[in-house]
């Protein structure tokens, strides 16, 4: 008599595979995790390119004054500023008329990738160097100076190193 041939995979072969598979999960699931954060620093500089462009045709408009550079309401008056029509003095409009020729600049202040955040942390004062944030917030702007930054307290860093409230 003749057996039958077993059909079927032994324990042991079960086994290697998911040993295999394992580590093969362990190789490629790290470079998962490192692509989502280079993206989320990757869209925090297209950000900060993006505003702080904008910042300076603002500037160039508007008399050689930075949006919110007056004694405004900082987060409200930087918004009103970026995201409406104004005049030459800053003065803003919801809608276009000869009064109001300029922006709007930015259709939204964009949110932080990093910290999920889309406030500006206004300050007015040419003497200030970047003031470190007491939580993390969306963007600090100093509207003497024109700086634009990250607002993170957290040390957050690109792979080379540099903290990304330093870019």
């Amino acid at each position: 008599m003749k057996r039958a041939a077993k059909q079927g995979f032994t324990l042991v072969e079960i086994l290697i595979v998911v040993i295999i598979l394992g580590i093969l999960a362990a190789i490629v699931i790290p470079q998962f995790t490192s692509a989502s954060s280079e993206a989320r620093v990757s869209n925090l500089m297209t950000n900060l390119q993006t505003i702080r462009s904008q910042l300076l045709l603002y500037k160039t408009q508007h008399l050689e004054n930075y949006a919110a550079d007056g004694a405004g309401e900082g987060h409200d008056e930087f918004e009103d500023e970026m995201c409406s029509y104004s005049d030459e003095d800053g003065a803003t409009n919801a809608t276009l008329d000869a009064d109001h020729p300029f922006g709007p600049y930015l259709t939204s202040v964009p949110v932080n990738p990093l910290s999920g955040d889309n406030t500006v942390r206004v300050v007015n004062n040419a003497a200030t160097v970047f003031a470190a944030p007491a939580a993390n917030g969306g963007w600090y702007f100093n509207a003497a100076t024109g700086e634009f930054r990250a607002d993170l307290v957290d040390a957050h860093t690109t792979t080379d190193g540099t903290l990304l409230n330093e870019l």
